[in-house]
Order: structure tokens, then C-alpha cells, then sequence
């Protein structure tokens, strides 16, 4: 996997992927930025929810469960002092269908926490907490 990234003036840099996809990283304007784009640990953050998002998709897809949508909400706390890693993240899923099966989607969560989710592991692995829960919603 490639990445590269561009410095785009100020605080502004573009990250293009390894796909050929590019998204726009900014600071804050009080670090010189201009609050153009996201800035890098929201990516950080936003890529562990999409990870475990397509796991627990997936997972819930292979069990045959009538998903009509799955929302994952991410709150995250950072250390007060540099470097301002993640301490803690929460993620609360809320899958919306009809007939889902609670084993099935509380399964899907935690093979995703445990065994699926590259970015999810890597940072338990790193010393953050991260829990999991979910939501089921059923539509009718």
C-alpha cells in the first residue's frame, strides 16, 4: 500500500492514495490552516470507522441479514499534551433492517473488533481503548 502527499500552501496538503484517490487535508486556522479540508487525525478516525464499517458490512452480507443501512459514530479522546494521541474511542454502530438476528450483528462488531479490522487492531495494539457497541433498529 502507497500513499503520497502534497504540501498545497499553508497548512493544506492533498493525500492521493495508492487507488489513485485524493482527498484534501487542512488545519485549523489558528495553525495556519483554513479549514478546507479534514484535518489528519479526523482521517485517522475516519479510516478506522470505514474499516471496521466494511467488516462488519461484510460479515453481516455473508449471514444473509436484511441490512438497509449501518451507521458507525465515532468519539474519540487525545492526550492533553504532545504527541496528542487517540487515549480512547468509542464506536457505536446502529444497523437499521427487517428480521436482523442481535447474535448476527453482535458477532459481526466483535469479529471485526478482534480479528478483521487492520486499523481497529493496530491501535489496541498501540495502547488505545477502544470499545464497540451496537444499535439494532428494526424497520417494519
Amino acid at each position: 500500500m502507497k500513499a503520497r502527499i502534497q504540501w498545497a500552501g499553508e497548512a493544506m496538503f492533498l493525500g492521493e492514495s495508492g487507488s489513485g484517490h485524493v482527498v484534501v487535508m487542512d488545519g485549523p486556522p489558528e495553525a495556519g490552516g483554513r479549514n478546507l479540508g479534514v484535518r489528519p487525525m479526523e482521517m485517522l478516525l475516519l479510516g478506522l470507522g470505514g474499516c471496521s464499517s466494511f467488516d462488519v458490512m461484510s460479515i453481516l452480507k455473508k449471514s444473509r441479514q436484511a441490512v438497509e443501512s449501518c451507521e458507525a459514530f465515532l468519539d474519540a479522546e487525545r492526550a492533553d499534551e504532545d504527541p496528542k494521541v487517540f487515549t480512547k474511542i468509542r464506536m457505536n454502530f446502529v444497523v437499521k433492517g427487517r428480521n436482523l438476528k442481535e447474535a448476527q450483528v453482535k458477532r459481526a462488531v466483535e469479529l471485526s473488533a478482534e480479528k478483521y479490522c487492520s486499523a481497529s487492531i493496530m491501535l489496541d495494539r498501540a495502547g488505545v481503548e477502544i470499545t464497540h457497541s451496537y444499535e439494532i433498529v428494526e424497520l417494519s
